[in-house]
């Protein structure tokens, strides 16, 4: 399951550096959960031909991952802003301050979504 989320991540965020054919076959595979025999009928390609086209196609994505660093950036500013919100939950003493705070944390956590 690890390793799906995974591939849906890295797609997220860099699948339109792939061309049309590998993400037909990559969204089969991953969010339609197709099996490799499912998608070769489907694209007139062999199930080992599949295999390879999809390990190509995460392989690339991960290498853009390894130089951009996107996906580590947006979960570590995720972070920040849910430590954001949580730290205005628990201050009592300045409740103008801790409204603030709380609306920028929602700010950027609706963006990152």
């Amino acid at each position: 399951m690890k390793k799906i989320v995974e591939q849906g991540l890295l797609y997220d965020f860099y699948g339109e550096l792939l061309t049309e054919h590998q993400k037909e076959i990559y969204e089969a595979a991953v969010y339609n959960d197709m099996s490799l025999t499912e998608i070769a009928e489907e694209n007139g390609i062999s199930k080992q031909g599949v295999h390879d086209l999809i390990k190509r196609c995460t392989n690339t994505l991960q290498g853009y991952e390894d130089r951009l660093h996107m996906i580590r950036r947006f979960e570590a500013i995720k972070d920040t802003a849910e430590e954001l919100s949580k730290l205005s939950d628990s201050m009592t003493d300045n409740d103008k301050l801790r409204r603030e705070i709380r609306s920028i944390s929602d700010r950027i956590l609706e963006e990152l979504t």
